[in-house]
């Protein structure tokens, strides 16, 4: 039993962090000259504030499937739901930085939000930790909903 749990934790870390691993290839190498560029709102943090977040999110993301996946009303939809929503997640940052289309990003950002939202809902039925440790991941999104409408207005 405890096996099984090592391997599915690792298994969900694989998944989750291959998004941040994809993303922040895709921004370190296509992010700049472009983002460096645009007019950033007062709103917008400084760039070091990102990768401890996502660091951050990502592991509270890992750990509220890895709950799920263990509790007794699990079920498989929500599971392929989660990979969906890592889909939508890595996206945004080829959208974004790769494209560099802010109005597309914005579209993506708006898909992944209601994907949380759904994921949220989903966990609440199952387990109330997964459902606890979505929250900052949605309010953060929401966050950079804002910020990347922002881009979209000043650019």
């Amino acid at each position: 039993m405890l096996k099984n749990k090592f391997l599915s934790l690792l298994l969900f870390l694989i998944i989750t962090f291959s998004a941040s691993f994809i993303g922040g290839l895709v921004t370190i190498s296509l992010k700049d000259p472009w983002y460096s560029q645009l007019e950033k709102s007062d709103f917008n943090p400084p760039d070091w504030v990102f990768a401890p977040v996502w660091t951050t999110l990502y592991l509270m993301m890992t750990f509220a499937i890895w709950f799920f996946w263990h509790s007794k009303n699990r079920d498989m939809n929500t599971v392929y739901l989660y990979f969906i929503h890592i889909i939508f997640n890595t996206t945004w940052s080829i959208v974004f930085f790769g494209l560099h289309q802010i109005f597309l990003a914005l579209i993506v950002l708006s898909v992944l939000i209601l994907l949380i939202i759904i994921l949220i809902l989903r966990f609440k039925r199952a387990n109330i930790i997964s459902y606890y440790l979505m929250i900052p991941y949605l309010l953060w999104s929401c966050y950079a909903l804002f910020l990347n409408f922002n881009l979209l207005m000043l650019n």
